[in-house]
């Protein structure tokens, strides 16, 4: 995962010009208090000051949600033009793999220029919700999961991504740690394993399995509960990530 938040996890201070001197072993020296550059942050007043505190791994940070965005409008294209043109939703779905290449390579440059900033965890939080739950969500929608509790579903799946991020940054410096100082699992499964719902989308746009087609059909068809069976697989995805007894071991 990302190296901002996840090479050591564990908070540390950093020096005022966004720079951390990273070991060898993915350990890091703190210089000076995270203090020190949040008032860097807050008494910067150059132009473009945001931008000149963002590191390269930052940038790329940037580009996994730029992914997630552009799958987002994807799905918004197929959604306003001809159901039987595949185009923008496959473009929906491409997008969300880059985005997790993005958010891998971000911490390989990180390593390698032995730099991070201080926004950059909440940068990767926050790029990862768009990319691998708000974006996979209107896939779903796209493809045909439109129905009202089929809707509460998704915006229930969205919600458990944003909670999982949430909780994850501030309980990380709480996990065990092997001898590198990594976390030895996550808590709940990574929001970026959504992916593998997002792949299996692929395989049904592939069947043309779509909208009315849709895998197992749909329950009380005209009645307030309607809803496709095949949602459910969000809800289990969801409640996964969320999960305080599942542990996933770090790789």
């Amino acid at each position: 995962m990302n190296y901002h938040k996840k090479s050591d996890d564990v908070p540390r201070p950093r020096k005022p010009q966004n720079d951390v001197d990273v070991h060898p072993n993915g350990d890091s020296k703190a210089t000076t208090s995270e203090e020190a550059q949040l008032m860097a942050f807050t008494t910067d007043d150059r132009h473009f000051s945001l931008i000149r505190t963002l590191h390269m791994a930052d940038f790329i940070t940037l580009l996994n949600g730029l992914c997630g965005l552009m799958s987002i409008f994807s799905s918004l294209r197929y959604c306003l033009g001809d159901p039987s043109d595949c185009f923008n939703l496959w473009l929906a779905i491409a997008f969300t793999p880059f985005g997790l290449f993005f958010d891998f390579m971000d911490g390989k440059v990180a390593r390698l220029r032995k730099k991070s900033s201080l926004m950059g965890q909440e940068l990767d939080s926050l790029a990862d919700l768009i990319s691998f739950g708000v974006a996979p969500s209107c896939c779903a929608f796209t493809i045909g999961f439109r129905t009202a509790l089929d809707n509460a579903v998704l915006v229930y799946f969205a919600l458990c991504g944003l909670s999982r991020l949430a909780r994850f940054n501030v309980t990380v410096a709480n996990l065990p740690k092997d001898k590198s100082g990594k976390s030895k699992y996550f808590e709940g499964t990574p929001i970026p394993t959504t992916l593998s719902l997002v792949f299996l989308m692929a395989y049904w746009v592939h069947r043309k399995w779509i909208l009315d087609d849709l895998p197992y059909g749909v329950v009380g068809n005209g009645t307030w509960y309607e809803v496709h069976p095949a949602v459910g697989l969000f809800f289990i995805s969801g409640c996964a990530m969320i999960s305080k007894s599942l542990h996933i071991p770090k790789i």
